[in-house]
């Protein structure tokens, strides 16, 4: 019993680990976290940033308040700190 409940603790976190390596990564040349966050703050009038992750096709994405109340969804382009998407959610 022991031995079985062992052996699922290490697959269990093999697992969490391999994704955990498989998420995405800010790519080279990208605006850090906190700049992506000051833009959507600054250009796109977000008063809360709840969510933001990096994401492999190039920009990072969230999703955040604005003083409506509303949550929206965005996108940054990674490099340039454009803001590609700001949308109801």
């Amino acid at each position: 019993m022991i031995k079985q409940t062992f052996a699922a603790l290490i697959a269990t976190a093999s697992l969490m680990s391999a994704g955990a390596a498989l998420a995405d990564r800010p790519g080279a040349g990208w605006i850090t976290i906190e700049k992506a966050i000051e833009i959507v703050k600054t250009k796109a009038g977000y008063v809360e940033v709840y969510e933001i992750e990096a994401d492999n096709n190039g920009y990072w994405k969230g999703e955040g308040r604005k003083a409506d109340g509303v949550v929206y969804e965005f996108r940054i382009d990674g490099a340039s700190g454009n803001v590609l998407r700001d949308q109801k959610d």
